[in-house]
């Protein structure tokens, strides 16, 4: 038998790859054990990405502090690995230079230290990251040059694969998922048909100035698919069987890119699923430096393009120019090897996964849903076939049944994933079932099994107990429980000392403090015990605080229907109608504790200085006399809370003999009153009302823009940004709707030898090009509105930015100008 022309590094890189199949399956204390008493870099880059890993998870000072330990101990050994070039032994054929592969482990290193420091969520700590990110700039553009000569294709394997018809057969193997470089017959689908398919494999240069244009998400490159498969590479060194990526990162112009892409030693297969690689012991170094360059270059581009702007123009001077198109192309090569155990693709694949579960979530509007969705599916389904027991993996099928309007069945998912007979070493990955679980539990206003759910965090880790005490008492508060609520409260300003991440308060924890000082103050100015200042909470804070998570923006129609009743309940009546307040017989007319509150007949006043054209009510007169009692108003949990309201001159005089009764709205103060006011515009949002929940956001804009919000600053920004989404929103929408019923109509007609009218696209055209320019100017005015002095300004920063990038992908697919 001949013998194996081995790499030297082949068998510490194969042995390395193991220990991450612990770390993949769950296992970390496995993981741990299999890389400790090795001092290579692959071994201690394996302790340190455990270390990161459990950091990032976990959010633990101490687990922070570890993985700054070890990284750095990763990063001095891979430099010093890399200074040493030790030559290839003359039989082995590499068209890449010696110590390559411990540059890309240097530059991994590098790039988690820098994101380590990231974790505070704070402007330092970001400033901090694109500090270390610097260092490693350089190195990127290095590798990236010499792998990748000609470029990234635009559209990887992965993202042909999730558009392929047969990609989500049950019978395929991890082997077979994507191993094919053809062009899938169904994805042309998708693509618009003013774009043509075509292969483009072009220079760094040109990649980087055309994908500008490309759209933020997967789904710009689903638009981009080639109509062929790539040519087989020309170079002299071709092997029968190479390594993954030689099998489809071929076609370029020449044959020094053929060279570029193609390592040249066959694979054998070995290893087996969880536990160890799916390439032959030559071929691992080479899929790592293509792997692991695509998956470097790809992570600081999209690292960078997600920071706040706000950061990325104090560092501008640094010579960063970001390209988030490239950055997914170039994680979706990486991520394309992912089912086969390479341990940069794993990583490529949780980085998409992460990425696109938080554009569905939190950017508010996508220009191809379904296609993200798709494509984020495919990920998880590359790497879920080798690592099914994975917490990590779990997590994010249960995210994409959320983002898919199933959150009944991601519930399922995520509890199967919590059973006792899994593997639960990786206790850091397990808390984000529990923190998915949780969030999961509160939008569908299952309240006690959501506050269970956070409480249970406190016991997990000691990340912010008291954000976690301050949703739980939320829940509570909307099961009626007052008392609990106050407890869990009250316990608040003690764990919020126990200081954590260089000794500051989290972003959640400066909001949280301010609410509560807001709460006490208003129980006091009512006249309250203010030791039981719940009893001046009218909204809950975990319903206030989900707005940062955009979680009510993906609740079904009956749970937005819920919180509607819920918050037009509240006093003073709203002054805006729409057909679900009608129907829900709130706001126009509701039962108070025996008093009929009727339709406010109180002017309109218009708001001096009010850019936004916004009118406030004048307070709310009642329209009768006698006793009255504290109103009470039914939750959608059957639990009653009891409600005052403000002091209000009756409509009928009262003799100076009968005490004159106090009725204090519940809420009586602009603060709550634009909370209100920008929830009910998401509810209606939600429920595609979009005229009623306009108006409600600009109402709650029109407070901010008045100048009376001194302690919920973030509601201005916040609700300029909702209603440029809802303005996008309502366009989508009503073309949805005419398309769907010209088609019903087309559908008809054949029947009957009746013509339909056919879509003017052009008047659609139109109508898109004016609702995004229209949006487009309010989510400036809501940075402008969302200085870094707000509370958990750089959400907003983020969200903002995200909804640009898909904003200007479908100007270019309509063919407007920016």
């Amino acid at each position: 038998m001949a013998s194996r022309q081995e790499h030297p590094n082949a068998a510490l890189l194969d042995s390395a790859t193991k220990g991450f199949g612990y770390l993949f399956a769950n296992d970390i204390v496995a993981a741990k054990e299999h890389f400790g008493g090795n001092e290579d870099p692959f071994h201690l880059m394996g302790l340190g990405v455990c270390a990161f890993l459990e950091a990032v998870l976990g959010m633990e000072t101490n687990l922070v502090t570890e993985a700054s330990r070890l990284l750095a101990l990763s990063e001095t050994a891979s430099r010093k690995y890399a200074k040493a070039k030790v030559k290839h032994p003359h039989h082995l054929h590499t068209k890449y230079p010696p110590g390559m592969e411990w540059e890309i482990l240097n530059a991994d290193a590098v790039v988690l230290l820098g994101l380590t420091n990231a974790l505070s969520e704070s402007y330092m700590g970001y400033l901090q990251c694109m500090y270390a990110l610097n260092n490693a700039h350089s190195k990127f553009t290095k590798l990236y040059k010499t792998v990748f000569p000609n470029g990234i294709p635009e559209t990887p394997a992965l993202i042909q694969d999730a558009l392929s018809p047969s990609s989500s057969s049950s019978t395929d193997s991890p082997d077979d998922f994507l191993s094919s470089s053809s062009t899938p017959s169904g994805s042309s689908a998708l693509a618009p048909p003013s774009l043509h398919h075509k292969a483009s494999f072009s220079s760094l240069a040109s990649v980087s100035s055309v994908s500008s244009g490309v759209s933020s998400s997967a789904a710009s490159a689903m638009n981009t698919l080639p109509a062929t498969t790539p040519a087989t590479p020309t170079g002299t060194l071709t092997p029968t069987k190479g390594s993954f990526f030689s099998r489809w990162m071929g076609g370029g112009p020449t044959s020094a890119a053929a060279a570029a892409s193609e390592p040249s030693l066959p694979l054998h297969g070995h290893g087996h699923a969880g536990h160890g690689g799916g390439h032959g012991a030559d071929g691992v170094v080479e899929d790592l430096i293509v792997s692991g360059t695509a998956f470097g270059f790809g992570l600081f581009n999209l690292v960078f393009s997600l920071l706040p702007k706000k950061v990325q123009g104090l560092v501008g001077f640094l010579g960063f120019h970001h390209d988030r198109p490239l950055a997914l192309r170039a994680l979706s090569l990486s991520a394309a090897n992912a089912s086969k155990g390479d341990v940069h693709g794993v990583f490529s694949g949780l980085v998409l996964m992460t990425y696109y579960g938080v554009v569905l979530l939190m950017s508010g509007w996508q220009h191809d849903e379904e296609g993200i969705a798709k494509v984020y599916e495919s990920v998880i389904d590359a790497v879920e076939k080798r690592y099914p027991d994975g917490a990590l993996w779990i997590l994010n099928r249960a995210k994409i049944l959320r983002m898919t309007h199933d959150p009944e069945g991601a519930i399922r998912v995520l509890k199967d994933g919590l059973r006792p007979e899994r593997t639960h070493s990786f206790a850091q990955a397990d808390i984000m079932l529990y923190f998915e679980l949780a969030w999961t539990l509160l939008a569908q206003r299952r309240y006690q099994e959501a506050a269970d759910a956070f409480l249970k965090l406190t016991e997990l880790n000691s990340w912010s107990h008291g954000t976690y005490h301050f949703i739980a008492a939320g829940c509570q508060f909307s099961l009626g429980n007052k008392d609990k609520a106050q407890q869990l409260l009250d316990a608040i300003p003690g764990l919020i000392d126990m200081k954590k991440m260089g000794g500051k308060d989290l972003p959640t924890e400066v909001y949280i403090k301010k609410k509560m000082a807001f709460y006490i103050e208003k129980q006091t100015r009512r006249g309250g015990d203010p030791a039981k200042y719940v009893e001046s909470v009218k909204i809950s804070p975990a319903e206030e605080l989900a707005i940062f998570w955009n979680t009510h923006a993906r609740i079904d129609a009956s749970t937005a229907k819920a919180h509607i009743k819920e918050f037009a309940s509240l006093t003073p009546n709203v002054t805006i109608s729409s057909p679900e307040l009608e129907e829900l017989g709130v706001g126009s007319s509701v039962i108070s504790g025996g008093l009929e509150r009727k339709p406010s007949t109180k002017s309109l006043l218009p708001l001096k200085g009010s850019k936004s054209g916004v009118t406030v009510s004048a307070p709310a007169t009642p329209t009768g006399t006698g006793s009255i009692t504290p109103s009470t108003s039914i939750s959608q949990a059957g639990a009653s809370t009891s409600t005052l309201t403000a002091v209000s001159s009756p409509a009928t005089p009262i003799p100076s003999s009968t005490p004159q009764p106090r009725i204090l709205d519940d809420l009586d103060n602009p603060e709550e009153l634009a909370v209100r006011a920008l929830l009910l515009g998401i509810c209606h949002k939600t429920l595609n009302s979009y005229e009623a929940a306009k108006e409600f956001l600009e109402e709650a804009v029109g407070y901010y823009e008045k100048g009376v919000i001194k302690v919920n600053t973030w509601v201005g920004g916040m609700a300029m940004f909702e209603w440029g989404v809802a303005e996008i929103r309502e366009v989508e929408w009503r073309e949805r709707q005419a398309r769907a019923a010209n088609s019903e109509s087309s559908t008809s007609s054949s029947s009957s030898e009746s013509k339909t009218t056919p879509i003017d696209e052009e008047q659609w055209k139109t109508e898109w090009d004016q609702a995004l320019t229209s949006a487009s100017a309010k989510f400036d005015k809501a940075m402008s509105y969302s200085p870094n002095t707000v509370d958990l300004s750089s959400r907003l920063d983020s969200r903002v930015s995200m909804i640009r990038d898909e904003v200007r992908s479908k100007r270019e697919k309509l063919g407007l100008k920016a």
